[in-house]
């Protein structure tokens, strides 16, 4: 939907007012590599994507703020006076949240509001919809009402709101990237300390397509605890070897393969080696990007999904099928899951003469072989949040 037919909606729902109607842009996110190393103080490689959700917003002059979407019929309307009082279980407890985290923050929603949402995020596919909710409200708002718009802040403070009001224990990584992207740039993300670098990803004649596998994500959080569990067990194994470690990503692939032996469980020794590989993994991703050696960033990307499937054992048959079905194409550099797994997406870098090859042969043999139908959305790299000013 273009922003000049967005307008449009807007108006044919809350009518001419004579108040400027100001637009603001969050993208989605994908992490590119570094899978289930956030809890395990390692490094992540995110980056944004070139579709998110745009919010059209205007002033009103009786304290009302009302909320509409172009994607979901729900609709509501609140004082100002009593945002955060209940909440819904609805779509509109995402900025709702961020309006309660920004009154802590001594930066107040102080008047009524006309919102209109649109998204180009599928929901539930993994690429960070509700994160893009997020900071693009914080950032609109705080622009609004003349608050800071650091982006570091807007990524935490969209967190607190997921965490808090919502009542969804995510990590820092989605809101991050969201806040502080650059186009044809990834992101990487020291999730515990929020050291970042942007790191040059300029991928020329490829592209990155993602595979929505449309599988139902349902054992998301039970076996996410379960390996979080399990990567607490081997690192307290591997303090007593080693008294400074903090986290399983400081060490080495040396300093693993000498104290190893001393996890006996086969199944938690294998979780542990996943985190310490896939880390190295997204260290040795940045030096081949900054050379920009595509191919083996590619090669990254296939050992990726190996490693959580064999290793770290977070795919499943539907993702497994189609990255299979993507690594056939001989346009395809590399391709994996990408999220916490069970269900989700898959990325893949796919050189432009082969996309439609691509979406074509590993849909219908996705389908065959599945049962369930795939969506694929071609996308580069874009910016982080922002105000669209002159855009018609």
């Amino acid at each position: 939907m273009s922003i000049g037919q967005m307008k449009q909606k807007f108006i044919d729902k809350y009518g001419e007012s004579g108040q400027e109607e100001r637009v603001f842009y969050a993208p989605g996110r994908v992490n590119l590599i570094g899978e289930h190393l956030d809890y395990n103080g390692g490094y992540v490689l995110p980056a944004a994507l070139e579709f998110g959700t745009t919010l059209i917003v205007r002033p009103r002059s009786d304290g009302k703020i009302n909320f509409a979407s172009t994607n979901l019929p729900y609709e509501a309307s609140i004082d100002f006076t009593e945002i955060g009082n209940e909440k819904s279980g609805e779509w509109i407890d995402y900025p709702i949240g961020v309006m309660v985290e920004l009154k802590k923050k001594d930066t107040p929603v102080s008047k009524g509001y006309d919102l209109l949402f649109h998204g180009d995020i599928p929901n539930g596919s993994g690429l960070s919809s509700s994160a893009s909710l997020e900071v693009v409200t914080a950032f609109a708002f705080l622009t609004l009402e003349g608050g800071d718009t650091d982006t570091v802040e807007i990524s935490l403070l969209s967190q607190r709101a997921e965490n808090q009001y919502v009542g969804v224990n995510s990590g820092i990584m989605d809101q991050f990237a969201v806040a502080n992207g650059k186009r044809d740039h990834a992101i990487l993300l020291m999730c515990d300390t929020l050291e970042y670098d942007l790191v040059p990803f300029v991928t020329g004649s490829y592209k990155l397509v993602i595979g929505n596998t449309n599988k139902k994500r349902g054992l998301v959080d039970s076996k996410y605890n379960e390996r979080r569990q399990q990567c607490d067990e081997a690192l307290s194994i591997l303090q007593k070897e080693i008294p400074s470690l903090s986290y399983l990503a400081e060490l080495t692939r040396e300093q693993f393969e000498e104290h190893q032996g001393k996890i006996v469980d086969e199944t938690v020794r294998r979780r542990a080696r996943h985190v310490v590989e896939e880390n190295q993994r997204v260290l040795d991703s940045v030096e081949v990007l900054k050379n920009n050696d595509l191919k083996q960033f590619g090669q990254y990307m296939n050992d990726s999904h190996d490693s959580l499937r064999d290793l770290y054992e977070v795919s499943c048959v539907e993702l497994d099928i189609m990255v299979e079905e993507a690594q056939r194409i001989p346009g395809t550099l590399g391709s994996r899951m990408t999220g916490a797994g069970f269900g989700g997406c898959t990325v893949s870098l796919v050189h432009e003469d082969d996309i439609e090859r691509f979406i074509s042969e590993v849909g219908e043999a996705y389908t065959t072989r599945s049962g369930l139908v795939g969506e694929f959305y071609v996308c580069g790299i874009g910016n982080g949040v922002e105000e669209l000013k002159g855009v018609k």
